[in-house]
């Protein structure tokens, strides 16, 4: 047991709370360093953000040159562009990781705090959506164009509700300009979320490797884990920087750098890399409502995990079936994520149908085992 800090401040007392005096487990491993890496990378997009608002142009005659100039013209301009455009593959990487650890772990009990984690996901992948689209390249456009019209689907007011995003028949400026101000809207929305997000994890307190929590194993957040976070951030941000200096366009599609144009129809349309398993479940299912339905599933599904997978048990006490089960899924995951990229052909089309049937029969069975083994 330790002291906790004192203090009349009430700054220091909010601080004190938040981070220093904090009770946490004192055997949790360096996979519990990725929610403090999610918030560096969406402290980065944040700042880096702001500045590239700046310069940028939301108009369809105009955002491509816009982005040139930011390049080639702003003093420092095609740094905070390199880092802006890597950082979304960052945050996502570690998003990824998150979501892992607390499968694995069963993190997922504490039904408030992943709740709200999950909604964070949905509004990162829509905020990043939208910001791919700001480039106005041809797979900006196209990828807007094939995204927004799968809302199409909707039976009575799908095709309404296309023309009321687009502000139009067509994507074209307005589409462009809404894209932009929910882009910059949206993650002020998200830091609000992870206020809520944290409130929740203090309340209930961090989960751990052996899966259950005591009074008597706790030790301060500082100096014990706010030094394992800062080493992460040196790591991470050095590996980081090493990408955006030496390959900056290791995720960019190459059909982003031509102005984007209606009269020409890229030859493989596919989002950017952290949509793909998303993309690759929703080119699996023949009718274009089922892809839908099946992709949206296959995202609000993970809302489901704290009352389907009822157990006690944490990843220590798993059965080796149940762990197979696990990792089985995470290699669903990724092939579901290379299909993504691949062309709509044979073998992937049926490869892809195949991984779209094991990842939800996740959820159906993994259940079950827990059930039998409890």
């Amino acid at each position: 047991m330790y002291k906790p800090l004192r203090t009349t401040n009430p700054v220091l007392k909010i601080m004190n709370g938040a981070l220093i005096d904090l009770p946490a487990p004192n055997n949790i491993s360096i996979l519990w360093n990725y929610g403090s890496l999610i918030g560096l990378a969406l402290t980065i997009q944040l700042i880096t953000g702001v500045f590239l608002s700046m310069h940028y142009t939301a108009n369809i005659d105009m955002a491509f040159e816009s982005i040139i100039h930011i390049m080639r013209d702003v003093n420092h301009g095609w740094l905070f562009r390199y880092i802006h455009a890597n950082g979304a593959s960052l945050m996502f990487l570690f998003l990824y990781l998150h979501v892992g650890r607390s499968l694995y772990y069963s993190s997922f009990k504490l039904e408030s705090v992943w709740m709200v984690g999950v909604t964070l996901y949905i509004l990162t992948m829509a905020t990043a959506f939208m910001g791919y689209v700001l480039p106005w390249g041809q797979m900006s456009f196209w990828g807007a164009t094939v995204i927004t019209n799968l809302l199409s689907t909707i039976p009575y007011i799908g095709e309404q509700l296309v023309q009321w995003i687009w502000g139009g028949f067509s994507v074209d400026n307005p589409t462009l300009n809404r894209f932009f101000s929910f882009h910059f809207m949206l993650p002020f929305v998200m830091i609000g979320m992870v206020v809520i997000h944290l409130l929740y994890l203090h309340q209930y307190g961090s989960s751990n490797p052996l899966g259950f929590n005591s009074d008597s194993d706790r030790v301060p957040f500082h100096p014990y884990y706010t030094t394992k976070d800062a080493l992460g951030f040196v790591l991470v941000l050095s590996l980081f920087m090493y990408m955006v200096f030496f390959n900056p366009n290791i995720f960019t599609d190459p059909e982003n750098y031509i102005k984007a144009t209606s009269s020409t129809t890229p030859v493989h349309i596919k989002p950017e890399w952290y949509f793909l398993w998303v993309y690759a479940i929703l080119r699996s299912v023949p009718s274009k409502l089922g892809g839908v339905i099946a992709a949206f599933s296959g995202i609000l599904i993970m809302y489901t995990l704290p009352f389907i997978f009822k157990t006690n048990k944490n990843s220590l006490a798993f059965k080796y079936s149940e762990k197979m089960m696990y990792w089985f899924m995470i290699s669903t995951f990724l092939v579901l994520t290379w299909i993504g990229g691949r062309p709509v052909e044979e073998p992937f089309v049926i490869i892809g149908q195949m991984a779209t049937v094991f990842y939800f029969s996740y959820f159906l069975i993994n259940p079950l085992l827990m059930k039998m083994n409890n």
